[in-house]
């Protein structure tokens, strides 16, 4: 018989990268990916936690002036790597750290951002 387990598609408080010496490591050792618009920094890293990575987004103000753009870019941003998270998951077998940054001019849409981070996803399991 045979048995799976299932992950659920949330982004939970467990998942998001909020330590502060974490995310300093991993802006001065971490691997960046970058794609027209989007740039992917991690590091490979053992940290406690469940799940292989945890994950946080960045919209720099000097980007995007408002708040309000800011935060919508960064649940868009949220959104598509929630419902996407999977394809890591599934291909991965140590911890990650990830930072999303928003790198774009102008604010892109939901389908343009998740088209953006699957480029990033692929090139990614390349490097790894």
């Amino acid at each position: 018989m045979l048995t799976f387990v299932l992950m659920r598609s949330t982004l939970g408080k467990e998942e998001k990268l909020k330590h502060r010496k974490l995310i300093e490591q991993l802006f001065k050792k971490g691997l960046r990916i970058n794609s027209n618009g989007m740039q992917l920094i991690y590091l490979k890293i053992e940290h406690e936690g469940d799940f292989p990575i945890k994950v946080g987004f960045s919209v720099p103000k000097r980007i995007m002036k408002l708040a309000v753009d800011r935060n919508r870019l960064k649940r868009r941003m949220r959104e598509t790597y929630r419902k996407n998270k999977h394809l890591f998951y599934d291909n991965i077998s140590e911890q990650y750290i990830f930072m999303f940054v928003y790198k774009a001019k102008d604010e892109l849409t939901y389908l343009e951002i998740e088209e953006l981070i699957l480029k990033i996803q692929s090139k990614f399991l390349k490097k790894t």
